[in-house]
């Protein structure tokens, strides 16, 4: 039976403050509402040449985390992710999924774990040579200092490649700081190092970007971007690069169709002010690249459970949704696929191989800027 997060979350637990920490600096910062869901930012908004992760995460009205019994957890499952984007294959284990954030996670592969154990995913630890934890220069150790909401924002991406890529390798790597030039520098670590797909849930504006601009350009290997969650002309970095697949956001809902799941455009995509755009990309709003390629879940009233660090102390189930749960999502499809991949060209060249978005905030028939091309229909959009 398929899980409807937004009614799932009714059953959720708001701790006592005493018992749960606010969202990393959410006291400054709206609660806002999808439908009837209240959500917050995991992460404060970036000033300067700096990005700030997309999570939102689901809490009640006055900003604090909603935590979920692990009797009664909320938001989609692997299995109801897999079932909505009709993803059969597993990938291999040969093949790196990796997630390019900042700061650390203290208990990273502990909460995988407990996400991957719950819904019946195999073990994926260090011991066993699936999890691999490194710092932006590739070491295993020397991790920076934990930051709660960029923690937060690496559980879902390491959830979601997990869902959609059970048998790939899962990797984390942490930059010093959430700059574009470390997190630059991290992404170069990842292609480096052998990585298939790298998800990079962040994003922030594009004025003076252009010196980090060429460590997002890996051929061969799937790169995904976060579009971000405001409107057609808002374009987010690293998203509008032309070497990257940005990704944008649906509201995603069971129904009783031949597919058994609607989805709608939640808005976002933009027209790049820096960027030329890649000759795959044909649409005539924009003269520069437009984001987004493709799109995935992430209206927060639909969204997904994430087992993770709910405060400094402590972890739990949780509700996220933002394009920092699409993104993740792509790369995992990505990494399914296995093959070599052409940047961000690929869905282009399948389009029967994804579900059109017509309807909701910015989408019509065929290519717009709110999904892309679309939302995956299997992998077979996601290499050649």
């Amino acid at each position: 039976m398929k899980r409807i997060p937004h009614l799932a979350v009714a059953r959720l637990a708001v701790l006592p403050l005493g018992l749960v920490a606010f969202v990393s600096g959410a006291e400054a910062r709206a609660v806002e509402r999808s439908g009837g869901v209240y959500h917050v930012a995991a992460c404060a908004h970036a000033v300067g040449p700096t990005a700030r992760c997309f999570a939102r995460i689901v809490t009640d009205a006055s900003g604090r985390i909603a935590v979920s019994s692990p009797r009664a957890i909320g938001g989609y499952t692997p299995g109801d992710l897999r079932d909505a984007y009709k993803i059969k294959g597993t990938g291999a284990p040969t093949t790196i999924v990796a997630a390019a954030t900042a700061y650390g996670y203290t208990n990273a592969e502990a909460d995988l774990g407990v996400y991957r154990a719950q819904f019946g995913l195999a073990a994926c630890t260090t011991a066993n040579g699936c999890f691999k934890k490194l710092n932006q220069n590739g070491v295993q150790g020397s991790y920076p200092a934990q930051n709660l909401g960029w923690a937060q924002e690496a559980a879902v991406d390491l959830d979601m490649a997990s869902a959609m890529c059970p048998s790939c390798q899962i990797w984390l790597l942490e930059a010093d700081t959430s700059s574009f030039a470390n997190l630059a520098a991290t992404v170069d670590t990842a292609a480096s190092l052998g990585a298939h797909a790298i998800s990079n849930s962040y994003g922030g504006a594009e004025s003076g970007t252009t010196a980090y601009e060429p460590h997002y350009n890996h051929p061969g290997i799937a790169i995904t971007a976060s579009g971000g969650d405001s409107g057609l002309g808002g374009p987010q970095f690293p998203a509008s690069s032309p070497h990257v697949t940005a990704v944008g956001g649906t509201h995603l809902v069971p129904a009783a169709n031949a597919r058994g799941w609607s989805e709608t455009a939640i808005g976002g995509g933009g027209c790049s002010t820096v960027y030329a755009k890649p000759a795959w990309q044909t649409w005539p709003g924009c003269t520069r690249r437009v984001d987004n390629d493709v799109a995935a879940v992430g209206d927060p009233a639909t969204g997904v459970a994430v087992y993770g660090p709910v405060s400094s102390t402590a972890s739990g189930w949780m509700v996220f949704g933002g394009t920092s749960v699409s993104a993740p999502i792509i790369a995992g499809v990505y990494g399914v696929n296995g093959g070599a991949v052409t940047y961000g060209s690929d869905p282009y060249a399948h389009p029967t191989q994804l579900f059109d978005i017509t309807a909701g905030t910015g989408a019509g028939p065929g290519y717009d800027p709110a999904t892309g091309m679309g939302t995956p229909m299997g992998a077979g959009a996601f290499g050649p």
